[in-house]
């Protein structure tokens, strides 16, 4: 998360203080990533150090005002302009967690992946609720109230389509685990003499702990993810079907 040229984007509407554009930057974002003051403070720092903003004198209060610089505007137009950068991924807890289970002593991968769909379908369902009274918000806001109102139902778009995707990659990591289990299984069941240790057991290859053992892909739980859930499009924004429709109810 670029707090730097958040900043900076704010500062382009004119001087502001350090509490002051930490409550803006949290109003425009629906508080999705909260800052302290300290953190507002310490990018102003850099941001001063590297000659995109300067103080500029006080507020009635004493506050000490920043105002961005033609230096910092041009950095704020070449952030605008150029991509996100996926060269470097910023780590995701949940795809390390299920990367660690594979293969965990005692630990059961499905269990794993059931508690985070419930969680994630959760969160998806809290999300549309906050979206539907973005939207009521939107319609009877105006000026700086409505910019702010649109700027948190785009946040709120992202972070539903973020939870339908990662419910489908969850449904899609269970039926991936179960098939190569049952792949295993069968190998080992058809093992020949050959492949086989001194021992007599099959040296096929290992099977995930935690996966269905060879009963084909698992059919996904009644949770209403991907299989029950599909996107439509309403002048542009993203409406969930299934677990969207029961929670704006």
């Amino acid at each position: 998360m670029s707090i730097r040229h958040g900043l900076l984007a704010l500062l382009e509407h004119g001087p502001r203080y350090g509490s002051q554009l930490r409550t803006e930057f949290e109003s425009r974002t629906g508080a999705t990533w909260p800052l302290n003051v300290g953190q507002v403070y310490t990018t102003l720092g850099r941001l001063e150090r590297d000659g995109m903003v300067v103080q500029d004198g006080e507020d009635g209060a004493g506050h000490a005002l920043y105002a961005i610089t033609d230096a910092g505007r041009g950095e704020l137009r070449s952030w605008f302009g150029r991509p996100v950068d996926r060269a470097s991924p910023p780590r995701d807890e949940l795809a390390i967690k299920l990367a660690m289970a594979v293969g965990a002593p005692g630990v059961d991968i499905r269990a794993v992946i059931q508690a985070q769909r419930h969680a994630t379908l959760r969160a998806m369902q809290d999300y549309t609720r906050l979206k539907a009274q973005a939207l009521v918000a939107v319609e009877g806001a105006d000026g700086e109230k409505a910019r702010d109102d649109v700027a948190w139902l785009l946040v709120l778009e992202q972070l539903i389509f973020q939870t339908e995707a990662e419910a489908r990659w969850l449904d899609h990591s269970e039926s991936r685990l179960a098939r190569l289990s049952a792949a295993a299984a069968r190998k080992a069941g058809n093992a020949t003499p050959a492949t086989t240790s001194g021992t007599g057991d099959a040296q096929g290859p290992a099977v995930a702990p935690g996966t269905a053992d060879a009963q084909g892909p698992a059919a996904t739980e009644a949770t209403g993810a991907s299989a029950d859930r599909t996107t439509s499009t309403d002048h542009g924004t993203a409406r969930t079907t299934s677990a969207a429709r029961s929670a704006r109810r």
